[in-house]
Parts: structure tokens; sequence; C-alpha cells
């Protein structure tokens, strides 16, 4: 009988479906639609693997994964925020690429008068601008500003966002005069913003890619980072407007 027992019991083990394999992702912002059509592709060459995106701003992102949260890619927009990562050892320096390239560009409600110039802002009366302080969007911003001697004048005028995304929406939905967003996303919403000008000043806008220590998955995670520099993955983000870096 114990035999018996012992018998069913490893069948009913052997039954079971093995644990499928997970990973994670934290992305810019701006990079919402490009990575969530290269995590569906990924998925579809890795049978049985989940991939889980999670996008924010740079800067909150890397905090939650300085306080532990399993992470096994990190992708940011700018160098600064992945600098912090590798100082804080939440990214492994070794595998750590260059993927995409942008633009900041000025951006107005689809039909608004687009000014000229920079200068032109003065007479604007709320212009959206990602926080400097936790958004990379906001220092390419503060950067273009303060190269062209604007961004003390314009405080008064400034409505800051806590993503590009929500910059984004702020102009699209009419609630700002101006917004600064990135070429892509202006892209995103072309039926409800107009691009006003590129905006020069800063930083190039370099879009930074790594494998994080806190998840469980590095194997997978330096797959997924392969295929986001492989010219399929190359592919689609050109199709959202990012360019090679």
């Amino acid at each position: 009988m114990k035999k018996l027992v012992l018998a069913l019991a490893c069948t009913a083990l052997f039954a079971l479906p093995a644990q499928a394999a997970e990973m994670t992702v934290s992305a810019a912002a701006s990079l919402t639609n490009a990575f969530t059509e290269l995590k569906t592709l990924f998925e579809k060459s890795h049978v049985g693997l989940t991939v889980h995106v999670n996008f924010a701003a740079s800067n909150p992102l890397l905090k939650q994964i300085q306080e532990g949260a399993p992470v096994d890619v990190f992708a940011s927009a700018d160098q600064a925020t992945m600098d912090k990562a590798v100082a804080s050892k939440v990214v492994n320096p070794a595998t750590r690429k260059n993927f995409a390239q942008n633009n900041l560009v000025l951006i107005v409600p689809t039909g608004a008068q687009k000014p000229a110039k920079l200068d032109e802002l003065k007479t604007y009366k709320r212009v959206a601008v990602g926080n400097p302080d936790s958004v990379p969007v906001g220092r390419y911003t503060k950067a273009a500003l303060t190269t062209a001697k604007l961004w003390d004048a314009l405080q008064p005028q400034l409505i800051l966002g806590n993503s590009v995304r929500q910059v984004l929406d702020y102009v699209a939905r009419g609630e700002v005069d101006a917004g600064f967003v990135y070429g892509t996303d202006a892209k995103q919403l072309a039926s409800k913003v107009d691009v006003a000008m590129v905006v020069g000043g800063h930083d190039p806008v370099s879009y930074p890619i790594a494998v994080a220590t806190t998840g469980k998955n590095a194997k997978m995670g330096q797959e997924f980072l392969n295929f986001v520099l492989s010219p399929a993955g190359q592919q689609v983000l050109a199709k959202y407007g990012f360019a090679k870096p």
C-alpha cells in the first residue's frame, strides 16, 4: 500500500507543469511603446518565458532597484542615471551598452501657434517640463534653457511633470501651451501635438542598458539586452523614431 501511495505521489509530482520562467525589465517612460513590442517579440522566441515590464522616469526606477526590487534589465534615458546605478552596484558594469539616441523637441497642441525661437516662450502662460530632479528629459530641458539663458526667466511659467509621458499628456490635452519631450514621444501623439522645433544646447540624448544585479534571471537579462542591440531589436526601435547609438 505504501509503495502504491508513493508511486501515485511521484506520478502527480511529474504531472505538475514546470515552473514558467520570468524576468523583469525596468525601462524609461519614453521607451514604453518600443519596449512593449520588444517584450512581445522576445517572449515569442522564448516559449514559456514571461517578461514583466516596468515603465517610469529613470530616477524612480533606479531608486526601486536600489531598494531591492527584483529587476533583470535596466534601461535609462540618460547616462547620469546609469552612472548612479553602476556606482551603487545594482547593475553589472561589464554589460552596459548604449542602444539608442533621441532628440529633445518643443511641442505645442495641434494647430496652436508655434514659437519661432525659444525666447518666445516668455510670452507663454504654461510650459511643461520634466522635473529635472528626477526625470532625464527635465535635465536635458534645463540644460537647453540654461544655455539659452531662459531657465531662470521661465520659472513662473513652468509646470513640472513626473515623466516625459506626463509632459506629453499635458500638451496633448491642451492643459499647457507648450512642452519639452523627446521626438519619439511627439511621434506617438502626432495627431494631438505639433513639433515646433528640435532643441539643442544639451548633452546628447543617449540611452544605456545593463543587466541588473537584483533579479534572479541574469542569463535571460543578458539575452534580452542582446536582442535590443540586435538588428531585429534596432529595427523595432527605429520604427518608433529612435536612432542608432
